[in-house]
């Protein structure tokens, strides 16, 4: 969900077209239409599926060996989960660091929560990937508001939540976008057919049976939703000039050809049983054998800079 989406995308404007008690058959219609799943790059790389992380003592194996295998990860919890974490943990000032002063500043509860087991979920899920503490990891924002990892250029950040979920990509191959909505989310199928779609992908849901229009709008949306989003657009890239086809298959143009841009790769992904996550994975061509622990990416200074001097102990980080 993009927090400036237009109003056709607002709870206010309801239809019956999807029902809060569908949400196994929006579910349904995507994985009969094969529109659950992953697009690789024409390097072969693909985008491996979230994974559930619903606590920071939970394994991170998975999370560090997609990294290394597809050279992205993605990790998902709702921040009820990591509600607990954030009430009673001792290291929440250093794990925090500069987000500190916005957590105090927060006055209501559940949006301080929520804001801060986000924070943390980007710094575990980089930690586990790259092998560093979390508290070793400075998040820092490009204009707009997109997290960066402050010192590691080489690595992308993703971050979308809605409602109580919240999810995280890191990639070291190039950009990376995530989008999530609700599976049972109502809107005017019609209204966001016009303005968010292609002639070709208009034609392809109208080719459509009408019960599986609306769980291919949903994926429609959250698919374009990420690959702005990696692009660093936001809401600025019109919705109409790109496009995707309903089953699997990489970007396309407005008449439904192959757009150039076959070195990205998407996903969409049911998690919980009622979000769909989307993620949309540049490869930029990077060695994909490069070393991702920190220490070959981190400069020396700045790791000294964000991290206290050792007492007489080796260096926690081999650089």
């Amino acid at each position: 969900m993009h927090p400036g989406e237009p109003p056709h995308l607002r709870e206010d404007r309801v239809t019956d077209d999807i029902d809060a008690r569908d949400t196994a058959g929006v579910l349904a219609a995507l994985h009969h239409l094969s529109a659950l799943g992953t697009v690789a790059t024409a390097r072969g790389c693909a985008v491996a599926p979230p994974v559930h992380i619903p606590r920071p003592d939970s394994s991170w194996l998975k999370v560090r060996e997609n990294l290394l295998d597809r050279g992205a990860t993605m990790a998902y919890a709702t921040w009820t989960e990591w509600l607990p974490a954030v009430l009673t943990t001792t290291r929440l000032r250093p794990l925090l660091g500069r987000d500190l002063s916005r957590y105090e500043r927060t006055h209501d509860p559940a949006v301080r929560c929520r804001f801060a087991a986000s924070r943390l979920l980007i710094k575990y899920t980089a930690a586990a990937a790259l092998g560093i503490a979390a508290e070793d990891i400075d998040i820092a924002y490009r204009l707009g508001g997109r997290p960066y990892l402050r010192g590691l250029d080489q690595v992308e950040v993703g971050l979308t939540h809605t409602g109580e979920l919240m999810a995280v990509g890191i990639s070291r191959t190039g950009r990376m976008g995530l989008d999530a909505e609700r599976a049972d989310r109502r809107f005017d199928v019609d209204l966001m057919r016009r303005q968010m779609c292609t002639p070709a992908e208009a034609a392809e849901l109208h080719a459509l049976p009408a019960h599986q229009r609306p769980a291919c709008l949903l994926r429609l949306w959250t698919l374009k939703e990420a690959y702005t989003k990696a692009l660093g657009q936001g809401m600025r890239l019109p919705f109409t000039e790109f496009g995707f086809g309903l089953t699997l298959g990489g970007l396309r143009t407005p008449d439904g050809r192959a757009a150039l841009g076959d070195e990205w790769a998407f996903a969409t992904y049911p998690v919980l049983g009622r979000y769909l996550i989307s993620a949309a994975c540049h490869d930029a061509g990077l060695d994909p054998a490069a070393d991702t622990s920190v220490g070959t990416m981190l400069d020396r200074r700045l790791l000294t800079a964000m991290t206290p001097p050792p007492h007489n102990d080796p260096p926690a980080v081999d650089i």
